[in-house]
């Protein structure tokens, strides 16, 4: 089966996103319509594979070879700075990595004061790189969900976290202080999968920039 491809994508809307996308190329696969508790799908007509995983964990099956490409968010990226080829903005799940702090402090605080602070976040790699880059010294509490809620019972005044509409935040009182980076869904390459079967990969990754740049075209 070496000269099949198979892909990483993240369970849910950026799965659907993509085959949605790879359609457009003519890349399909029947056996992924309508409900499935699957966690691998084949069209083996195309010599195509699609694995069904956390978002988090795609880098991690690209890099291993396990899949040939993958899609994920630049955050996720960003975090694990795994090796990797990564080729294409796909320009879909666009949203914000931001900080955060409480509407009550939002009068009273300057960040160009900031020396010292506690963040909660889901990215420590990434929030310490930023405030390196500052020269604010961060005490760093990894979270792995509801992040919102750590200035809410005094486990940090301030958070990192990834933002669509904002609406979590305002719901939970917290305001945006400082954008860390705008995050769109990648495709991303295994190095060497890219020489060894580099006729079909590069031929998906020319189609998917005829589309997209159509795409963009359509809106300008």
């Amino acid at each position: 089966m070496s000269d099949w491809i198979t892909f990483a994508l993240p369970k849910g809307r950026i799965m659907q996103d993509s085959m949605e996308l790879f359609s457009r190329i003519g890349i399909t696969c029947p056996e992924m319509e309508g409900e499935s508790r699957k966690l691998v799908f084949e069209n083996p007509e195309q010599k195509f594979r699609f694995m069904a995983v956390r978002a988090t964990d795609v880098p991690t099956y690209v890099e291993y070879g396990c899949a040939d490409l993958g899609v994920v968010g630049k955050d996720t990226l960003l975090e694990q700075g795994k090796n990797l080829y990564e080729p294409l903005d796909l320009k879909f799940g666009y949203c914000r990595l931001v900080v955060a702090e409480p509407k009550a402090l939002q009068d009273s605080d300057n960040p160009l004061n900031w020396s010292n602070i506690r963040v909660a976040t889901k990215y420590p790699n990434i929030t310490e790189r930023y405030f390196a880059g500052k020269g604010v010294q961060v005490e760093l509490i990894k979270l792995y969900g509801s992040i919102e809620l750590a200035p809410l019972v005094g486990l940090s005044e301030r958070i990192v976290d990834l933002v669509s509409t904002g609406g979590t935040l305002k719901a939970n009182n917290l305001v945006e202080v400082e954008t860390i980076a705008e995050v769109t869904s990648r495709l991303i390459v295994n190095r060497a999968s890219l020489k060894t079967k580099y006729q079909r990969i590069s031929q998906i990754i020319e189609g998917l920039e005829e589309v997209i740049g159509d795409e963009v075209k359509i809106s300008l």
